[in-house]
């Protein structure tokens, strides 16, 4: 019944997710309008040039398939000829996909959780098995899929108090998702323990630890933050003579915020206009989380009295301030700096992934808000890989240290790196759980 009744307030509801879909993500970014069949389960069939059934991974965005890709390839490794489809929810997501991993997956959206729409795309794809990044636990999905007997399988699990508290106000529904569950694999032992509170058989739940940790620099990718130093680290006016920075060699500050917010976009230029007084040669490299949020962020550095630069122009010329606007370079652009500050943080959006800066040997600066990344922050913080600031000013004043400690930012880095290294291992544990449920070949 609960079910019935979460799917009449979805039904009802259609028009208004069309409308936020269609018309005001789509006026923002046309790739919201793209593809939009699939969002009632209008999968194309032609997906697999075979009639292998398909194992289905579903990442909701850019951040989930970033952390599923190294599973996923290593699967690839392991079981060359499996098709695999990958979802997800966004026009960013789906770009991802494409920059990942070309043309050996599919990949499509997934269905709105309408009943009609999610029995539409089951019943064209046929799944083995269904794979769920983290959090993502649609109802219809899940339970349609438990009654198909397609095996529905969390993994990278994770869950807040507070999401926990979210679940408990709807128990019948959490119930119905929480029996849909084949197997779990969760981040610790307190991310499991929630999930059984809610419901989940003790027999289901597996402590893998995060594969977001299993990140490893390709070469492809060092070779191209070697590119990425000589474009934006050398000071080409090298005019730093008078700078009171250890960085005397020619080479300059740089610092990357990534997947900044709005709001967050003016307090990260308000700490890097602090930073140049004490720094005048120092780089920042800010990378909005949303890529309708370039221009934007154009307009404001256009007002401020920074002078820039934008990435997909490749025109810089020693500005203060370069823009990336580009996707997919993310990682590599983190790989290219001092520091980093990972976005979402110093407002109340819960952080973002800080990893993809550690592995690179960058250490990453935070604001207080990262609830997102309660798994991945405080053993970050504890091995001191990360640091804490509460507002800008802060901020600035942590960077304008580090500017001048050469050896103290280059510790940081390297901690993070340890600490990476250290709670790596969940990969294997996850594949040794997914072939489990691979159907044998024919």
């Amino acid at each position: 019944m609960a079910r019935i009744f979460y799917s009449l307030a979805l039904i009802f509801i259609s028009p208004l997710i069309v409308f936020y879909l269609y018309i005001l993500r789509g006026k923002k970014n046309q790739g919201y309008r793209a593809h939009f069949k699939e969002r009632f389960g209008f999968v194309s069939k032609s997906l697999f040039s075979t009639k292998a059934k398909p194992l289905v991974f579903h990442c909701a965005s850019v951040g989930e398939v970033l952390a599923a890709t190294p599973l996923i390839k290593a699967l690839q490794k392991a079981h060359p000829n499996l098709n695999i489809l990958i979802t997800c929810n966004t026009p960013t997501g789906r770009e991802q996909i494409l920059s990942q991993f070309k043309n050996t997956v599919a990949c499509s959206y997934l269905p709105i959780d309408f009943p009609f729409a999610t029995a539409r795309f089951l019943k064209r794809i046929k799944p083995q098995a269904l794979c769920i990044l983290e959090t993502e636990l649609w109802p219809n999905l899940m339970a349609i899929s438990h009654k198909k007997n397609i095996p529905v399988l969390v993994i990278n699990a994770r869950l807040s108090e507070k999401s926990q508290q979210g679940y408990q106000k709807v128990a019948k529904l959490t119930h119905i998702i929480m029996r849909s569950i084949t197997v779990l694999a969760s981040h610790n032992k307190a991310d499991a323990e929630r999930f059984i509170e809610l419901g989940l058989e003790t027999s289901k739940s597996h402590v893998t630890g995060s594969i977001k940790f299993d990140i490893t620099p390709s070469e492809e990718q060092l070779a191209k933050v070697l590119n990425l130093k000589q474009l934006y680290s050398i000071n080409k006016n090298n005019s730093n003579e008078n700078s009171s920075t250890e960085h005397n060699n020619g080479e300059r500050f740089v610092w990357v915020a990534g997947s900044t917010h709005p709001v967050e976009h003016e307090l990260v230029l308000a700490a890097h206009q602090q930073l140049l007084k004490k720094q005048p040669n120092a780089l920042l490299i800010i990378a909005p989380r949303h890529p309708e949020q370039f221009d934007k962020v154009a307009e404001l550095l256009t007002q401020s009295p920074l002078s820039f630069s934008r990435r997909r122009q490749n025109n810089y010329n020693n500005e203060q301030v370069l823009l990336a606007d580009t996707l997919g370079e993310l990682q590599c652009l983190y790989g290219a700096a001092n520091v980093s500050f990972i976005g979402g943080s110093l407002i109340r959006r819960g952080g973002h992934n800080p990893l993809e800066s550690a592995a690179f040997s960058v250490g990453v600066i935070t604001g207080p808000h990262t609830y997102n990344f309660d798994h991945v922050y405080p053993e970050l913080i504890k091995l001191k890989g990360a640091v804490v600031v509460d507002n800008n000013d802060e901020l600035a004043k942590q960077l304008i240290t580090f500017s001048q400690n050469t050896k103290a930012c280059q510790t940081l880095g390297i901690k993070a790196a340890q600490c990476v290294a250290k709670n790596q291992g969940a990969i294997q544990k996850t594949l040794n759980i997914i072939n489990q449920y691979l159907e044998p070949k024919s």
